[in-house]
């Protein structure tokens, strides 16, 4: 899965539709127009709508669903809070303007929110004549990359125009959008995914069709693999409860299993729909369990990356993301620490108001007023 970042105005959504006609053109498959990718909807993730598009498109080597956000803020909300973990995302910066704030802010974003790699399309590079503005924009972007530990030398940087290929009149633009999408498929790798591990699969939602016996729940297997027939257990609620799996749906299609990193409907039996919910997960019996305290090392962003403006107190409170669950929670310093500078990683304890699904490595966010203010990876159980 890729996803476009960037300031606003640079770019992102008329390079998603560049990717799917262009491609489109070229090897097959569905073009999709601007228009048509700022008409999605908004989806709301825990009351707080997003408003992200998914489009398609595939190369000979391989196929991609790619996130295209309305805003600067429905790109920050959707690392943030996204269901689904980017595998890469195309940093889309303006030629003509260069790196903006937003730019450093969303860079920072995909790095805590654990997005592995980044690329580079420079848009609206027709507007710009001189070759040598090029070059000074393209080094203050790759020391950008360099400084929140992406290889800023070694990044692919395409140099293009998403509105000239979109249009299909000139033939080095198209070009440029070919070259990127090469680039996504050398640069990138294929996506790791521990399918040895036990399953689990937080829940992004839930339904209960009317006259069945089952109940249906939603998500993006994290880890291992789960088949029709297979029991289940729902972690993260007030008491563990058992059920089994009776079919499985991907991409519209019934299937017999799904593996880590893929997305699909569950059947469930045996279990009721108040006793299951977003927030929860899907686990194989007895190989996960849900905690209300543990370590963790946490990144609390400085005021220039869009964090806090004051120190960060002992006992600081705010909303904990894990997965597809928010929960109140609370920060404790390490001992003799009144509060911590932000800017810096630190190790600490956390508390939750109610127990969540996790473990070893498990990546979370920390909330407040609705904005990201630090960035944690679970390293210790107690």
């Amino acid at each position: 899965m890729v996803g476009t970042i960037g300031h606003a105005g640079h770019g992102k959504t008329t390079l998603a539709s560049a990717l799917t006609t262009v491609l489109a053109r070229k090897y097959g498959g569905a073009a999709r127009s601007v228009d048509q990718i700022t008409a999605a909807p908004a989806e709301e993730v825990d009351g707080i709508p997003i408003r992200a598009s998914h489009v398609e498109y595939a190369t000979p080597a391989r196929g991609y669903t790619h996130v295209d956000c309305a805003s600067h803020i429905d790109c920050a909300k959707n690392m943030i809070m996204g269901t689904r973990r980017l595998d890469a995302a195309i940093l889309v910066v303006s030629a003509a303007e260069g790196p903006m704030p937003e730019t450093r802010e969303q860079i920072l974003l995909a790095r805590q929110a654990g997005v592995g790699h980044i690329l580079v399309f420079l848009s609206k590079c027709d507007l710009v004549d001189d070759p040598e503005l090029l070059d000074l924009v393209e080094m203050e972007i790759r020391d950008l990359l360099s400084q929140y530990d992406f290889p800023g030398d070694d990044t692919p940087i395409v140099r293009g125009s998403a509105l000239k290929a979109l249009e299909g009149a000139d033939a080095v633009w198209e070009g440029s959008v070919i070259e990127l999408a090469r680039h996504l498929d050398h640069y990138i790798p294929d996506p790791e995914r521990p399918v040895d591990k036990p399953f689990l699969m937080p829940v992004e939602s839930v339904a209960s069709p009317a006259g069945g016996d089952a109940v249906v729940v939603t998500g993006a297997s994290e880890y291992g693999t789960l088949n029709t027939g297979d029991e289940v257990e729902i972690v993260g609620g007030e008491e563990r409860v058992g059920a089994t799996c009776t079919g499985i749906e991907k991409s519209g299609q019934v299937s017999d299993s799904v593996r880590s990193g893929e997305s699909c409907r569950a059947a469930l039996r045996g279990v009721r729909p108040e006793q299951v919910g977003r927030g929860l997960a899907l686990a194989r019996p007895g190989s996960f369990a849900a905690h209300t305290r543990f370590e963790a090392e946490v990144y609390f962003p400085s005021q220039e990356e869009g964090g806090r403006s004051t120190l960060v107190p002992n006992g600081y409170s705010a909303l904990f993301h894990i997965y597809t669950a928010e929960v109140t929670g609370s920060v404790e310093l390490p001992e003799g620490a009144e509060g911590s500078q932000t800017g810096c990683h630190i190790g600490v304890k956390a508390a939750l108001r109610r127990p969540v699904a996790m473990g070893d490595g498990t990546r979370f966010t920390i909330r407040e007023n609705g904005r990201a203010v630090g960035f944690g990876v679970l390293r210790i159980r107690p």
